[in-house]
């Protein structure tokens, strides 16, 4: 029996998906709803938080460990910062993983899971809450993340990644009350989906374009600075498994920073950094495939830090 294609695209994606749209719009009213409990220590934990799991979390585990492997480090640690991702409320570290790999892949062509080019509003927020993109089970997803389909710790968080929110946000209850729990997870979510979905929509329409890609991916900096470094992603597109995307002094790598502080720690090696005139791989960037030695992305070898 065939294994059931995994269609991306606005052209694949049809009807509105009720279960996300009822938790989203519950985040955003949530969200809004915190502003009317001010408080300082609630405030401050949010943000902490939102360092947690847009850092740690997306940035530092989820993209450029996870789904390039720009760097290796401990079981435990990718375990550790895998966790922190569920924080985001983005989806499991399969789905993650799986989507980022085949928007590489088809960048701003047809079946990518969203291009600026099938509407802003797709790219930034639309394209979640369509069909069941998001509801694929590890079957269908095994062909773009088939190294976390076959780690146990992995298949389970993916299947539960909402647990860890539901732990914090009782834990945020008992500590500070309701207005810890608006800030610390529905106000911090909300704010954090958006800093990501930024990447997604504004970095491939607004910005500069150092590399000359085949996709619409730019620098910018604001972006840059809301998603800890995400936002430099033209140097991203173009040197796909570079643990570094803020590739010149002036472009400010937060994530980048966690990394090279987990390498003095030496819990981080084999970390790849990519240089400002290294030619784009085009040939490597087109395609999808795994190594014969650890079925990673098989996509270029920059230069070794």
């Amino acid at each position: 029996m065939s294994t059931p294609k995994l269609m991306y695209g606005r052209k694949n994606q049809r009807g509105l998906n009720v279960i996300t749209a009822v938790a989203m719009t519950s985040f955003h009213l949530l969200a809004v709803a915190a502003f009317f409990f001010i408080d300082a220590g609630a405030i401050l934990t949010a943000f902490i938080l939102y360092i947690v799991a847009g850092s740690l979390g997306i940035g530092m585990a989820y993209h450029r460990l996870l789904t390039h492997r720009g760097y290796k480090t401990p079981k435990w640690m990718e375990y550790f910062l895998t966790t922190c991702g569920t924080l985001a409320l983005e989806g499991g570290p399969i789905f993650w993983v799986a989507t980022h790999r085949v928007h590489h892949q088809k960048s701003d062509r047809e079946g990518d899971p969203h291009t600026p080019r099938e509407g802003t509003w797709w790219a930034h927020m639309g394209w979640i809450l369509t069909g069941d993109g998001l509801h694929h089970d590890a079957s269908i997803l095994a062909k773009y993340a088939p190294d976390l389909c076959r780690d146990p710790f992995h298949m389970w968080m993916s299947k539960w990644h909402w647990v860890s929110n539901v732990v914090v946000g009782f834990a945020l209850l008992a500590f500070g009350g309701i207005p810890y729990v608006l800030w610390g997870i529905f106000f911090r979510t909300t704010f954090g989906l958006h800093c990501t979905w930024l990447v997604n929509s504004a970095t491939h329409l607004w910005g500069s374009r150092r590399f000359a890609t085949r996709d619409d991916s730019t620098n910018n900096w604001w972006v840059a600075l809301l998603s800890f470094g995400e936002g430099w992603h033209n140097n991203h597109h173009a040197h796909p498994t570079s643990a570094r995307h803020g590739l010149m002094w002036y472009e400010f790598d937060f994530n980048w920073i966690g990394i090279s502080l987990l390498r003095v720690l030496g819990l981080a090696w084999d970390i790849k950094v990519a240089k400002v005139k290294q030619p784009v791989p085009y040939e490597e960037n087109d395609r999808l495939a795994l190594t014969e030695e650890d079925d990673t992305l098989a996509m270029p070898d920059e230069a070794v830090a």
